[in-house]
C-alpha cells in the first residue's frame, strides 16, 4: 500500500471519527438534551446557608436576641430501608412523636419526594447525635436558630423570628433588612445513587446581619412589667402598658405590655398578647388629653394660667350636655385650677374660645391622628374626625378626650414635648448600628418654652392637694401629671358601653426638669375601681419613683 493510499485512509477515518462524535453532540443537545440535563439535575443539589441574625442588645449591651448555632434534619424518604425503625430512633434523639415522624416519612416516599424536612432549627447536640446514626437518607444542615435570653422582658418589643430566618413581629420585622445579613449558596453534587456527596462549591459567602443597640434599658424595661403586672391583676384588666421616654432625645427607655409573653415561646401565647401595645392599642383618652386643648389656647393668647372662669354645673354645647365626673354647683376656676380638677367643663369653654379650626390645628401640631415615626412595624396612626367633619357638639367632646383615638406612644411624646421645653422629638427605639450612633431628626419646636413651662407648672397641682392625682405624688421629687378616665365602646357597638373604661396617667419628673416622661395605661379594669388615678396611679408612681432613682436623678 503506497504512503498516499495510506493518508487517504487515514483522512476517511479521521473524517468519520469526527462525524460521529459531531451526530453524537447533536443528537445529545437536542433528543436527548431534557433526560440529560435531568439526569444531572438529580445529583445537583443546591443549599441555602442562613446568615446569623445581629445580635440585639440594651442600651448597656444586656442581650436581648441572639443566634446560636443549630441544625436542620432532613430526608430523602426515597434512600431509606427501615421507616418505621427510622422514625422510632430519630424519635429519640429529637424529642417528637414517633407517629408524627414516621407519618412524614411515609408520606414523603408514598409521593416519590426526595426531600423533606424532618425538624428545623434542631440544637448542635442533638444534630451531631443524627449524624452518628449514619442512616441512609437522613441529613443534617447548618442553621441558626434565635434565642431570647431576658424571657419576657421586652418580648414583644423585641418580636420574633421564624424557621427560615425572617423577623415576624416586633423589631426582629421592623429591623429586618439591618438584622437579617445575606444568605449564602452552596451546590452540593451527589454520586451515584444520591447517597454520598462527591463535590461541594459555596457559590455565596454567608454575610452576618448587622448588630442593634437599642435604647430600651432591660432593667426599667423589667421594673415596668412587673408593676403593670400587679395592676393588671389587682384591678383584673384585659391588658396594660407603659412607655417611659426621655423627653430630651425622644429615647424609649421601656415600652412594655401585660399579661406577658415568653419570648421563646411567643406561640404559645395568645395573638392579643403578642402585639407591641405601646403603637398598636388605640382607645380614648379622656383627660389625658386636656394639656393640649389648653396648651393650644395659651399660645394663641387666649388664656393665661391665671384666666378666670364661671363654671356652671352644665355646660349645653349644641345638644350636648357637658357635666363634670362630679356633681357641683357653680364655682370660679382658673386654667391652672380647671387643669388641677380636670373640670370637663372648664377645658370646653377654654376649647371654645380657640375655636374648631385652631382646635383641630394644634392637635394635629402636637403628633395626634399620624404615626410617630417610631421603628415598629404597622404602627397605628390613631384618628382625628376631619374639622369638616365636626358636628355642633364635637367642640363639646374632642377638647376633654372623648371621640378621638390616640396611642400609648402618641401621648407619651406629646407630653415629652411639654418635658422638653417645647420641642417634639421623633420616639426612637435604636441607639446605635453596628457600634455607629443612629441618626435621627432634629426635634420641631411645638409650642414656645415659656408655654411647656406653664404647663408643667399647672400640671404639677394636680398631685397636690385638692388635684386628681395626690395617690401619685412622690416624697422628694416634683412631678407633673395629669390622670384619665374614658368609657369604651364595645366592638360591633357605637355606644360607650356601661362598666367598660380605660383608666391612665402620663407625668414628667422632676417637673422643673424633667428627666423622663411616663405613661401608663389600664384597660378595662373590672375590679375594685376603674378611676386612671386609682388603677394606674399606683403602677406610675412605683415605676416612676424607681427608675428616677435607678438613672441617679437627685430629688428636689
Amino acid at each position: 500500500m503506497t504512503q498516499e493510499r495510506r493518508l487517504r485512509i487515514f483522512g476517511l477515518v479521521v473524517l468519520l471519527v469526527f462525524g460521529v462524535a459531531w451526530g453524537r453532540a447533536a443528537w445529545l443537545t437536542t433528543v436527548e438534551a431534557k433526560p440529560l440535563t435531568a439526569k444531572l439535575d438529580e445529583g445537583r443539589q443546591p443549599v441555602t446557608l442562613a446568615a446569623p441574625r445581629g445580635q440585639i442588645t440594651d442600651r448597656n449591651g444586656i442581650v436581648m436576641a441572639i443566634s446560636e448555632a443549630a441544625a436542620d434534619v432532613t430526608a430523602n424518604p426515597l434512600q431509606i430501608e427501615d421507616i418505621a425503625a427510622t422514625a422510632a430512633k430519630l424519635a429519640t434523639i429529637l424529642d417528637l412523636p414517633e407517629a408524627d415522624l414516621y407519618k412524614k416519612l411515609a408520606d414523603g416516599r408514598a409521593k416519590d419526594r426526595g426531600f423533606v424536612y424532618v425538624a428545623r432549627q434542631v440544637s448542635e447536640e442533638q444534630g451531631k447525635a443524627v449524624r452518628e446514626l449514619a442512616t441512609a437518607g437522613i441529613d443534617t444542615w447548618p442553621t441558626t436558630r434565635r434565642q431570647y435570653p431576658q424571657g419576657t422582658v421586652a418580648s414583644q418589643l423585641v418580636g420574633s423570628a421564624g424557621v427560615d430566618g425572617d423577623g415576624l413581629s416586633g423589631v426582629e420585622q421592623s429591623l429586618e433588612k439591618t438584622l437579617h445579613g445575606k444568605d449564602g449558596k452552596r451546590l452540593l453534587v451527589r454520586g451515584r445513587g444520591g447517597e454520598k456527596v462527591v463535590y461541594i462549591k459555596d457559590e455565596q459567602p454567608v454575610e452576618p446581619g448587622k448588630s442593634v443597640k437599642l435604647t430600651i434599658d432591660a432593667r426599667i424595661q423589667a421594673k415596668a412589667e412587673e408593676e403593670l403586672a400587679t395592676a393588671g391583676t389587682r384591678f383584673g384588666a384585659k391588658s396594660a402598658t407603659a412607655i417611659v421616654m426621655q423627653p430630651s432625645t425622644g429615647k424609649v427607655l421601656a415600652m412594655a405590655n401585660w399579661p406577658k409573653v415568653d419570648a421563646n415561646d411567643a406561640a404559645g401565647a395568645p395573638s392579643s398578647a403578642r402585639i407591641v401595645q405601646g403603637t398598636n392599642f388605640t382607645y380614648e383618652p379622656g383627660s389625658t388629653f386636656k394639656p393640649f386643648t389648653v396648651a393650644g389656647a395659651l399660645e394663641e393668647k387666649e388664656i393665661t394660667p391665671l384666666t378666670s372662669f364661671t363654671l356652671p354645673p352644665v355646660l349645653m354645647v349644641a345638644d350636648r350636655p357637658i357635666k363634670e365626673s362630679h356633681d357641683r354647683g357653680t364655682i370660679v376656676a382658673d386654667t391652672g385650677q380647671i387643669l388641677a380638677q380636670s373640670s370637663n367643663i372648664g377645658t370646653v369653654m377654654i376649647a371654645q374660645r380657640l375655636g374648631k379650626t385652631r382646635f383641630d390645628q394644634w392637635i394635629r401640631k402636637f403628633g395626634f391622628g399620624r404615626r410617630t415615626g417610631v421603628e415598629l412595624a404597622r404602627e397605628e396612626r390613631g384618628k382625628l374626625i376631619d374639622v369638616g367633619d365636626y358636628s355642633g357638639s364635637s367642640i363639646g367632646n374632642l377638647p376633654i378626650g372623648q371621640g378621638e383615638l390616640v396611642t400609648p406612644i402618641q401621648l407619651a411624646t406629646g407630653y415629652s414635648t411639654f418635658a422638653n421645653d417645647g420641642i417634639r422629638h421623633e420616639p426612637t427605639l435604636v441607639d446605635e448600628v453596628n457600634g455607629v450612633a443612629h441618626k435621627r431628626p432634629a426635634g420641631d419646636r411645638v409650642v414656645s418654652a415659656r408655654t411647656a413651662s406653664e404647663m408643667r407648672a399647672m400640671l404639677e397641682k394636680t398631685s397636690e392637694v385638692g388635684g386628681t392625682a395626690t395617690g401619685a405624688a412622690i416624697k422628694g421629687y416634683d412631678i407633673a401629671t395629669k390622670t384619665g378616665t374614658a368609657q369604651k365602646v364595645a366592638p360591633g357597638s357605637d355606644k360607650y358601653t356601661p362598666g367598660l373604661y380605660t383608666g391612665s396617667i402620663v407625668g414628667m419628673a422632676p417637673s422643673d426638669r424633667p428627666k423622663i416622661v411616663v405613661a401608663i395605661i389600664v384597660d378595662e379594669p373590672s375590679k375594685e375601681a376603674y378611676y386612671g388615678a386609682e388603677v394606674a396611679g399606683p403602677a406610675f408612681k412605683n415605676l416612676t419613683r424607681w427608675t428616677l432613682n435607678y438613672l441617679g436623678v437627685a430629688p428636689n
